[in-house]
């Protein structure tokens, strides 16, 4: 993300979205309420209404809109924003309903009343995320899966349950071995070619490192494209959200954020889980230690903030606007991955306190 513009003062930043983990820092950013601006375009009609019928067109204009809601399909890699057309040129005329299909390298004006703290971290931090997605692979008896790692959570790209034959039958065994590991090697090429990412192996005991033996004779572009291979005790995607939540992965994700949410859920579930009273979760309870000036980090929901009722969206965002102001930190969670799901089942809203509370 870049931006080209910054005027908090008068309510307007001006970004650049440049890859996909940008379209989900801009569905979190942009709200109902907020006005955006963008070149799109617009089926019109020329001629009077009592000429001949002719048939409308598409032409190009810059249009700004009163966001009304705002959809993010991941699979499709699309973002749009619908809303009340509120400026156009004179031949589109404002008041009727438009959306904005935000696209890569064209610039998108947000305009607020009022911008919060989070809000704009959520941007400069998008500005600094340099790095690229990162592949992981989980393999190892019994079956392997391959996911990429963005910002917003995990992109299952192929998932394999095999059924090892027992030690006693050797070449059966290696017979459904060498198949997986053929599998799992073209799963990962295909994904390096198209990406260009660093992959990260994981796995439970052996099977992980006769794979890399296999790709050093096999695929040894690959084997070279793999930055750190670790140790975890579960399976599959599941071992993948293990890793995360262990924080074995810090090192090849240090700047991602997916990695950070997982284990501040982690964090408060932990302590939840200790019967400390130095966390707190619900609307009503989290309010209640913010009139305290307890809170250290709100945590919240992407869906939770989103989806909320117009009176309840007013009640968090002030309450993360006093957060802010009390020195506290705001992190929103994406549902898209483990963690987001964790926290939707605890009310999607908890608090890290800086102390103690009854």
């Amino acid at each position: 993300m870049r931006i080209l513009r910054k005027d908090v003062k008068h309510g307007t930043v001006t970004v650049l979205p440049e890859v996909l983990d940008d379209f989900w820092v801009l569905y979190n950013v942009i709200k109902k309420g907020d006005k955006v601006y963008a070149r799109t375009t617009r089926g019109v009609k020329f001629g009077d209404r009592y000429d001949r019928p002719e048939k409308g067109r598409r032409i190009s204009v810059f249009l700004g809109i009163l966001v009304e809601n705002v959809m993010w399909d991941r699979y499709l890699n699309r973002l749009r924003i619908h809303g009340i057309i509120c400026e156009a040129p004179e031949d589109v005329g404002p008041g009727s309903h438009h959306t904005l299909n935000v696209t890569f390298n064209k610039p998108l004006t947000i305009v607020k009343n009022r911008w919060m703290k989070y809000e704009l971290d959520q941007l400069r931090k998008a500005t600094k995320r340099g790095i690229p997605p990162i592949t992981v692979l989980a393999i190892d008896d019994e079956g392997f899966c391959v996911a990429v790692l963005r910002g917003f959570g995990l992109d299952i790209k192929a998932e394999e349950n095999i059924s090892l034959p027992g030690k006693l039958n050797t070449d059966e065994r290696t017979k459904t071995l060498q198949k997986m590991f053929k599998s799992a090697a073209k799963t990962l090429e295909d994904v390096k070619a198209e990406l260009k990412t660093p992959i990260v192996m994981i796995g439970l005991g052996f099977i992980k490192n006769q794979f890399l033996r296999y790709l050093e004779e096999k695929k040894p572009e690959v084997k070279k494209a793999i930055i750190d291979v670790k140790s975890v005790n579960s399976t599959g995607k599941a071992g993948i959200y293990e890793a995360l939540r262990s924080g074995i992965l810090t090192k090849a994700l240090k700047h991602m954020r997916v990695a950070e949410e997982s284990q501040v859920v982690e964090e408060i579930l932990k302590r939840l889980g200790k019967e400390r009273k130095d966390v707190t979760y619900g609307l009503a309870e989290v309010a209640e230690a913010n009139a305290l000036g307890a809170i250290e980090k709100l945590v919240l929901t992407d869906v939770q903030l989103r989806e909320a009722p117009d009176e309840e969206r007013q009640v968090l965002e002030k309450l993360m606007r006093e957060v802010e102001n009390k020195r506290g930190r705001v992190i929103i969670i994406s549902t898209e991955h483990e963690a987001g799901v964790k926290l939707n089942s605890l009310g999607g809203i908890a608090a890290l306190l800086r102390f103690p509370i009854s």
